[in-house]
């Protein structure tokens, strides 16, 4: 058990914050869970209900509060609509590090998170061994989504369809970049994240494209550690502060003016949580962490409000597109114009609304592996609304929600392609 002084202090911080909810109930019209389950331990309202008497729940049954916290996809739906300004996503993530600071993180999660993700070349090293070897175990389930299945990983994978690691990683393509600034007088560093690093590169390779069209000058610099969302999601603050810190470091030994990427939670990680969630940081890792969350910008906004990229008109032929909101890009960083922006700035497509635009994929980063099939339920609304729309592309902000659409449109059997903004944009550059 964790030291009991500490989840002392952790508790009362977590009942300062959840004073100000009404349990108006508001939560209950935008939550995708509750819309699935209809169970109020569900919906935030509940949830915090459970977590205004957490000591108490936790000694009386802490497995069954464990998941019942966990059962979120941390999506901001309820935020963004709450009445009162509840800090809802810091509360749900504050509670999931106390809850797993008092069970424990399974070996398995452990392995994972601090053995692997928090050690950045390993990390590196065992995906690109991966890749060359996944063939083995996968075989291709759409041409053109390019998504694969496995027959052989089914028992631990189930039936997912996902897009297989890319052939070549972006930092085995480049190892470091540091390039300097060229006609637009601006300099980035460039965070691809895990996801743009290791699988969907070409999303990568377009945002550098759109770098060297631009004259942005680039730092990439090589062994970039993930973001910490995914140990922060699983409640492992000890491989989260690591991954933090080793980004920090490794972010001061270069000069920029932004810190670009194409993820949006990647960007609301770097923006929001690693200072909301650096209580106890040192002042000068504070300082830095501040400077940082002021530079940090998606990749879209960048391009349209920084760059000055904007479409003259609309077009109305061509491939028709339809454009997905991911929760963290729209409801955490205020970005949807942008996006859209970039993406009538291809001729070649024509943009077109779908229903419920910004409403969750489903897909909620680890809420995806431990509830698979109701993070499909969610998920398959999303696919819907897609299919409605007549479109042949469906383009959107974030890698995560990438995957979450190709597996259940790949399922269905659609024929539509999934795409990044960026990569649409990209086209037109030559």
């Amino acid at each position: 058990m964790a030291d009991l002084n500490k989840l002392a202090k952790m508790l009362q911080e977590l009942d300062d914050q959840m004073v100000a909810c009404m349990k108006c109930g508001m939560c209950q019209a935008v939550c995708p869970v509750f819309a699935e389950t209809m169970r109020e331990a569900d919906v935030t309202r509940g949830k915090i209900a459970l977590l205004e008497n957490l000591a108490h729940e936790m000694i009386k049954d802490p497995e069954s509060v464990q998941e019942r916290v966990n059962k979120c996809l941390l999506c901001g739906s309820c935020a963004a609509n709450c009445p009162s300004g509840v800090q809802i996503m810091d509360i749900f993530l504050r509670a999931r590090v106390i809850v797993n600071t008092y069970v424990g993180l399974s070996p398995a999660k452990k392995a994972i998170l601090r053995g692997m993700v928090a050690n950045p070349r390993l990390f590196n090293m065992l995906l690109d061994i991966g890749s060359k070897f996944q063939g083995l175990f996968t075989s291709q389930a759409n041409e053109l989504l390019g998504s694969s299945c496995s027959k052989i990983m089914s028992p631990i994978i189930g039936d997912r369809h996902f897009s297989p690691l890319a052939k070549k990683s972006l930092h085995s393509k480049y190892g470091s970049l540091d390039i300097p600034t060229g006609k637009s007088g601006i300099r980035v560093l460039f965070y691809p994240g895990c996801v743009g690093d290791k699988m969907y590169t070409s999303m990568a390779e377009a945002c550098l494209k759109v770098f060297r069209h631009h004259g942005v000058g680039v730092y990439m610099p090589d062994a970039q550690a993930c973001c910490g969302i995914p140990a922060l999601s699983a409640g492992d603050r000890v491989a989260y502060d690591r991954l933090v810190k080793y980004n920090v470091e490794l972010f001061s030994k270069g000069e920029f003016d932004y810190i670009i990427s194409p993820c949006g939670s990647c960007t609301s990680t770097i923006k929001e949580l690693w200072g909301h969630m650096g209580d106890d940081y040192p002042e000068e890792l504070k300082r830095k962490i501040a400077s940082f969350a002021e530079k940090a910008m998606d990749i879209s906004e960048f391009v349209v409000d920084v760059l000055g990229v904007n479409p003259e008109s609309v077009s109305t032929g061509g491939k028709k597109v339809t454009f997905h909101d991911s929760c963290h890009l729209k409801k955490s960083l205020g970005v949807f114009k942008q996006p859209r922006d970039l993406i009538r700035m291809n001729k070649n497509y024509e943009l077109v609304e779908m229903s419920e635009a910004d409403r969750c994929c489903g897909c909620g980063g680890t809420f995806n592996l431990y509830h698979y099939d109701l993070s499909k339920k969610i998920g398959q609304r999303k696919r819907d609304n897609i299919v409605a729309s007549g479109t042949q592309v469906v383009a959107t902000g974030c890698p995560a929600c990438m995957m979450q659409m190709t597996d259940l449109l790949s399922q269905n059997n659609d024929s539509v392609q999934v795409r990044h903004c960026i990569e649409l944009y990209a086209e037109t550059l030559g």
